[in-house]
């Protein structure tokens, strides 16, 4: 039996869980053939204080020639962390060059949290990432990165009815699905799903400790799990877990993101 084939697309970070080191091996727990575009290497993540980077653009050119004379075509697209704008026009190139019939864009803003950028962007990359979601089916921004992407200033502990104004200034920029990830309520966590008019939601207890790179994990395994089942409310129900079963196992001392693997391991059981 075949599965789909996935193209993920993003940064590999040497040190730290997150980005490509998380996807891949996510997306091959779940039984999905991955493929991978690395759009930069860095020396490990931006919460560190200091890191290298070298950007990839170039040689993502150069892949992408071979790929075409190879006629490779994928089922699913899959964008977290790409690192700069110019990758933005490498990604709609892959979307128009190496579709298979249906594909779907999945794409995961990731270039920002609690009301600020990560340190490696800047307005430029917004406007970037705002006109290359016009090109997707689904979104998994958080409500920073909807913010921004809206228009709509960021409030801290923000209600699940400012959530909803913010995903449906968004819509109007985007057709896609808009799943709005770590939206609060009564010490719950979860998602707003925004489609076809209509607000969805899944619910999950909240944990006390966050860590980065819980976002890649939760976008891998959301893709992973909605390219098999089609289904939205599973999707973020199995990635929701995922992500509290690796915090669970995580030392609070651990810098370097969460033990995915361990929850991995036990994903079966």
């Amino acid at each position: 039996m075949l599965s789909k084939r996935i193209l993920t697309m993003q940064d590999l970070s040497c040190v730290g869980q997150c980005s490509l080191t998380v996807a891949l091996p996510v997306l091959s727990a779940f039984g999905v053939e991955t493929c991978v575009l690395p759009t930069a290497i860095l020396s490990n993540h931006t919460m560190f204080k200091k890191w290298s980077c070298l950007d990839l653009t170039g040689e993502a050119h150069n892949i992408m020639s071979v790929w075409e004379e190879n006629s490779f075509k994928f089922d699913t697209f899959y964008l977290g962390y790409l690192g700069s704008a110019p990758l933005m026009d490498v990604a709609k190139k892959c979307f128009k060059n190496f579709s298979a019939d249906g594909a779907k864009v999945i794409i995961d803003p990731a270039f920002g949290d609690n009301g600020v950028l990560y340190p490696a962007f800047d307005e430029k990359y917004v406007a970037a990432m705002k006109d290359l979601i016009k090109s997707a089916d689904i979104i998994l921004p958080n409500l920073t990165e909807a913010c921004f992407l809206s228009g709509i200033e960021y409030e801290q502990n923000a209600s699940v009815e400012f959530a909803e104004k913010v995903i449906k200034k968004l819509s109007s920029i985007t057709s896609a699905v808009i799943v709005l990830t770590g939206a609060e309520k009564d010490g719950m966590i979860g998602e707003i799903i925004y489609r076809n008019g209509n607000f969805s939601y899944v619910w999950a207890e909240k944990l006390p400790k966050r860590y980065h790179g819980t976002g890649d994990i939760f976008a891998a395994a959301f893709t992973a799990e909605y390219v098999q089942s089609g289904s939205f409310k599973k999707a973020c129900s199995v990635a929701g877990e995922l992500v509290a079963e690796s915090i669970k196992a995580t030392d609070p001392s651990h810098p370097y993101g969460v033990n995915f693997e361990y929850a991995l391991k036990n994903l079966k059981k």
